[in-house]
């Protein structure tokens, strides 16, 4: 059986030079569209989660960006549906102050183990957590935790490009290689 990958971008959406998107153009790929990308309701974006792994099946690996990390916890927390894998990249801290306002319902951030496999992904210059409640989010969801260095919020401001790194992430996920 072939394994599906679904991308699942932040708030906002992932733009036209964003690593995901570009991923998108690999046969296999396919995002979760949101309803709604810039005021986004939690439970409706797990919603979206769980009707999109209803139609891939269990052998998908999620690939989440930002805010749909958290999202992805939240979905992970109660659904009874399997999934392969997930890469969570510069997950989003839904609890910090400075969280937009538009934003609803993504805090408390779940603190469970993934019933998964999986790898979160942080960056040293994100402005959006930092590398300590990456680490904490790693350590209390089960997942290998990977230190990209200085590359922000690991998106198209970054200049990723298709982003290497993260697709040979990727392949050990798909591949269940022993490296995790």
């Amino acid at each position: 059986m072939d394994i599906s990958v679904l991308t699942a971008p932040g708030l906002g959406s992932s733009g036209p030079l964003h690593w995901q998107t570009l991923w998108e153009q690999q046969p296999g790929i396919q995002r979760i569209e949101q309803k709604n990308w810039d005021t986004p309701v939690c439970a409706e974006w797990v919603a979206q989660i769980e009707q999109a792994v209803a139609a891939a099946g269990p052998q998908v690996v999620i690939v989440a960006h930002s805010l749909a990390c958290i999202a992805l916890v939240h979905w992970a927390a109660q659904t009874k549906l399997h999934i392969k894998g997930a890469l969570l990249v510069a997950p989003a801290d839904a609890e910090r102050p400075s969280f937009p306002k538009e934003a609803k319902g993504f805090s408390p951030i779940p603190l469970q183990p993934l019933p998964f496999k999986s790898i979160v992904v942080s960056s040293t210059n994100d402005d959006y957590t930092t590398p300590e409640r990456s680490h904490l989010f790693a350590d209390a969801w089960g997942s290998r935790f990977v230190n990209a260095g200085p590359k922000g919020h690991i998106n198209a401001s970054s200049g990723l490009g298709e982003w290497p790194e993260g697709q040979k992430l990727l392949k050990e996920l798909l591949h269940d290689w022993n490296t995790l």
